[in-house]
């Protein structure tokens, strides 16, 4: 099903969790650690989809990006924009989309992203620890504190808001203050 995106983006296929399945087998299959990030890492830590999901965030270590573009690019995923050490997109013909964020891992464990402006982002290393499910297959994603920090920013919107409040109902994670405001407040996507 093709699914209208946020501004500068073009519309593209709904990201299932069969796919995130196959697309995690595939990865991990070669070799590559791998962490789901975003929309589906809150699912992965809830156990259950909540919603759908134009894409798929995924978080690897920048070593690892030459080996990850070969084993996307044999399942028909093309660089559609950005590129290492900064965050890039691949898509396939179908439309369906992956976010990289590589990280270089510090000697303490945190992983260190170039962000686009140029600035350095933590992952602190207690965030790669986190596990959960999609479907019936064990992942690695970020934990759901890590998520929540993640979360902070950039002007949240629905979707955002949503998963901040699902992580921090489950887990009793305080909701950070940009999340406090009534549901309705915020807009469906980032401007």
């Amino acid at each position: 099903m093709q699914r209208p995106v946020g501004p500068g983006r073009s519309p593209h296929l709904e990201m299932s969790a069969e796919d995130v399945v196959t697309l995690m087998d595939s990865i991990e299959g070669a070799g590559i650690a791998v962490w789901l990030d975003g929309g589906w890492a809150v699912d992965a830590a809830l156990e259950a989809q909540t919603r759908p999901h134009d894409d798929l965030d995924l978080v690897i270590e920048l070593n690892d990006v030459a080996r990850l573009q070969e084993v996307l690019g044999d399942l028909g995923f093309l660089l559609a924009g950005g590129g290492a050490p900064k965050s890039f997109e691949m898509t396939d013909s179908e439309g369906r989309q992956i976010d990289v964020h590589p990280v270089v891992l510090s000697a303490s464990g945190d992983g260190v992203y170039l962000m686009e402006d140029g600035e350095a982002w933590i992952y602190p290393a207690s965030g790669f620890a986190g596990t959960g499910l999609v479907l019936d297959r064990h992942v690695r994603c970020l934990t759901p504190e890590a998520q929540v920090l993640c979360h902070g920013g950039y002007e949240p919107h629905l979707a955002s808001y949503d998963d901040v409040w699902a992580l921090s109902r489950r887990f009793e994670i305080p909701v950070p203050a940009e999340y406090r405001r009534p549901r309705d407040s915020y807009p469906l996507r980032r401007p």
